[in-house]
């Protein structure tokens, strides 16, 4: 349904210049949006295209409002504000209120009347499907899973049994949430299956891309907070614990037992061991190797090749050690009266 720029500006706090009784009805990228749809500028990368863009509307900041050439909603956090929008205009698809005819659902299941259960789901015995809550097609809820209210899994989501979801999670294609942990105890004969009993509980607002697995906990629950956001094709281990608001990118792994604080944000195929603990607002850069426990906020990286362990051990110890081992040799070169200077060296 078309919107007024007006109602627009006055739901999301915006700054209106330009005819408030402009209609727009979908979003569009800078470069390609048209009459009737919404643009925005918050990367700076895109900003050359501002000036010839046909949308009806962008959304931007202040300072950016001078070079725009059609109406403007002005907003100090344009890419936020612009993702509100598009939700509005753009709110999706949802499954019919009830249950499909191919899906079988347990009598002891408690559905809610607004509830939807789509073609090929299973819904086990003693699930709880919220108010709103969607159990896409080919799903398969194993039994004693709560699905908090307006939470969509959208196809072919696997829970195992007492998994715990918060109101309004979007839970993507392949996911699989509950798996038993990768717990094995070393005998002399192989290994020894550890029973994994505990469950997985997870929070509001909580959205889990496509192919990703959270392992049930060995003995107490693996737990996400409210808010976290997980990119495709992570992997979550038994009893990790992720704090409010961290968002992980593709790829990721995360080793059993390891709490991350809330607000942190993990690029692309990092790595974290076991049992180690992870303060809040940590950010790791992309194929991070996380090795130790970080209990300071701030930026970390840093990846090394492969090699023997007891080899890279000794590396690792030595690279920590690096700045203090350069101020040595230059405070050595000084006594001996060397000139020479690597790159570099002038920091130290």
């Amino acid at each position: 349904m078309p919107l007024r720029l007006a109602d627009l500006a006055v739901r999301f706090g915006c700054e209106l210049r330009g005819d408030p009784d402009v209609l727009v009805e979908r979003v569009g990228t800078l470069q390609d949006a048209g009459p009737g749809e919404v643009a925005f500028l918050a990367n700076p990368r895109y900003r050359r295209h501002l000036a010839t863009t046909r949308a009806s509307a962008v959304v931007l900041d202040a300072a950016s409002a001078a070079d725009c050439p059609t109406a403007a909603l002005l907003h100090r956090n344009p890419y936020a504000t612009y993702a509100r929008i598009a939700q509005l205009l753009h709110p999706g698809r949802r499954l019919p209120y009830g249950v499909h005819e191919s899906a079988v659902v347990a009598a002891e299941a408690r559905i809610d009347a607004t509830a939807s259960v789509g073609a090929g789901a299973f819904v086990g015995p003693g699930c709880v499907l919220e108010p709103g809550a969607q159990v896409g097609p080919g799903c398969v809820l194993l039994g004693d899973v709560a699905v908090g209210a307006d939470t969509e899994l959208v196809a072919r989501v696997t829970l195992g049994y007492g998994v715990r979801l918060g109101q309004r999670c979007i839970v993507h294609p392949g996911v699989v949430i509950g798996a038993d942990g990768f717990g094995h105890a070393p005998d002399v004969d192989g290994y020894v299956k550890v029973p994994q009993i505990g469950g997985v509980t997870i929070g509001n607002d909580v959205e889990i891309g496509a192919n990703s697995t959270i392992d049930r906990g060995a003995i107490g629950d693996t737990v996400l907070a409210d808010g976290v956001k997980i990119d495709n094709l992570v992997q979550i281990g038994h009893n990790v614990r992720v704090g409010a608001h961290t968002v992980i990118a593709g790829c990721v792994g995360v080793s059993g037992s390891t709490t991350i604080g809330a607000r942190c944000i993990l690029g692309g195929m990092v790595g974290i061991a076991g049992h180690l603990q992870i303060c809040d607002d940590v950010v790791l850069t992309g194929r991070t190797s996380v090795l130790n426990s970080i209990n300071k906020p701030g930026m970390y990286g840093g990846a090394l090749h492969e090699q023997p362990f007891a080899s890279f051990r000794r590396s690792a110890a030595r690279f920590r050690h690096l700045d203090e081992l350069a101020r040595r040799l230059r405070a050595l070169e000084r006594r001996v009266g060397s000139t020479d200077t690597q790159d570099g060296d002038d920091d130290l």
